[in-house]
C-alpha cells in the first residue's frame, strides 16, 4: 500500500508488471510479465484502509484493465487453465464491483486504464456504483494511427474515438484525461495535426504532455532514430499544452452553479484559510474552511474556477459522512 500523507487517501497495487510492449515504454523489461493480485487480498486491503480511517482508494495498475485472476498464474496463461478457473475467473469490472460494494461509503478510484484492454463491463460498472469517481486517465500518446502503430499501442484512432463515445454514452459526466507524447521519431506534421483533431474531438479535462526523448532500453532505443528537431519538438508540445488549457477551461466552467461532493484533503497550497480537495472528476477544489474538517465529504456550491481549479462554498455535509 501506498498512503498519501493526507491520512485521507491511499493507494491499493492490483497488478504488477505489463504485458503490453509499447516501444517507448521500458515497464516491460524492468517489471516482467503481468501478474493480478488475489482479489479477497485486495477487498481486505480496502477493508482496512477504511477501518484506519482512509475515505478514498486509487486501485493502482501499469494496466488495470487487464486485470485477471483464475487463481494465479501469468495473463498469457490464462487458455490453458481448466474450465471451472476460467468460469470463476476475476476481472476488472468483477474487482471493481467486490470493492464498491465492500467498502459502499469509500470513493473508488483507478488507474491507468489502456484504451485497448477498456470494456464496455467496466464503464458500466461505473455506471452502477456512485461511489465509483465519474473519472478515466485514458492515455492515448497519439492521435495518427502511423504513429500508433509504431509506438505498438495496438488500437487505432476510430477505436480510441469509439471507446470515448461509448464513455460519453453511459457516464455522460465522466472526466477523461490524457498522455501525450510528442516528437515520436518520425513523426510528421501531418502526424501532429492528427493529435491536436483527437484532441478537439475528445476535448480532455486535463493532460500530461511531454516531448519524445530516449527511454534506454526501449524497443524505440534500440530500433528507431530520434530524428524530430528539439526545437520541433518543442513548438509541437507547446501548441498541444495551448489546446489542452483551452480544453480543461471548457470542462472547469461546466461546473459552475453546481453542487458537488468534495472530499477534503487538507490546506490549500494559496490560503491558510482554504480547503482543498477534488470531486469525483478529481478536479481540485478551493472552498473556504468553516467549521469541516481534513477527510469529511462535503457538498459544494461551484461559483468560479481556472483551468485547473474549482472555487466554492461548502452548503453542507454529504449524505456519504
Amino acid at each position: 500500500v501506498r498512503l498519501n500523507s493526507n491520512g485521507v487517501t491511499a493507494f491499493v497495487s492490483i497488478t504488477r508488471g505489463c504485458d503490453n510492449m509499447c516501444t517507448f515504454c521500458v515497464v516491460p523489461f524492468t517489471r516482467g510479465r503481468e501478474r493480478s493480485r488475489d482479489p479477497h487480498s485486495i477487498v481486505n486491503e480496502v477493508n482496512e484502509l477504511w477501518e484506519k480511517g482512509f475515505k478514498e482508494v486509487t486501485l493502482l495498475g501499469q494496466n488495470v484493465d487487464s486485470y485477471l485472476w483464475y487463481g494465479g498464474g501469468l495473463k498469457k496463461d490464462f487458455g490453458a487453465a481448466s474450465a471451472i478457473q476460467q468460469a470463476t475467473a476475476v476481472n476488472f469490472a468483477n474487482l471493481l464491483e467486490l470493492v464498491a460494494e465492500a467498502q459502499p461509503k469509500m470513493r473508488i478510484r483507478f488507474s491507468t486504464s489502456n484504451p485497448q484492454d477498456m470494456t464496455l463491463d467496466v464503464i458500466e460498472t461505473m455506471a452502477m456504483f456512485k461511489n465509483i469517481c465519474n473519472y478515466i486517465h485514458l492515455p492515448v500518446q497519439s492521435g495518427s494511427d502511423r504513429i500508433l502503430k509504431a509506438m505498438n499501442r495496438l488500437h487505432t484512432r476510430e477505436e480510441y474515438f469509439d471507446l470515448i463515445n461509448n464513455i460519453r454514452n453511459i457516464l455522460p459526466d465522466c472526466a477523461i484525461s490524457q498522455d501525450m507524447i510528442t516528437g515520436f521519431p518520425t513523426e510528421t506534421e501531418e502526424d501532429h495535426q492528427d493529435t491536436l483533431s483527437l484532441m478537439e474531438y475528445v476535448k480532455y479535462d486535463f493532460g500530461f504532455m511531454f516531448a519524445y526523448s530516449e527511454r534506454p532500453g526501449t524497443m524505440a532505443a534500440r530500433k528507431l532514430v530520434d530524428d524530430i528537431p528539439e526545437d520541433v519538438k518543442k513548438r509541437r508540445l507547446s501548441e498541444i499544452i495551448d489546446l489542452q488549457l483551452k480544453h480543461s477551461y471548457l470542462r472547469t466552467k461546466q461546473h459552475l452553479g453546481k453542487v458537488e461532493e468534495v472530499l477534503i484533503e487538507g490546506t490549500s497550497k494559496k490560503s491558510e484559510l482554504q480547503w482543498r480537495g477534488r470531486n469525483s472528476q478529481n478536479t481540485v477544489v478551493v472552498f473556504p474552511k468553516e467549521n469541516y474538517s481534513i477527510g469529511e465529504f462535503v457538498m459544494v456550491r461551484i461559483e468560479n474556477c481556472t483551468s485547473a481549479t474549482l472555487l466554492g462554498k461548502a452548503v453542507g455535509y454529504s449524505e456519504n459522512n
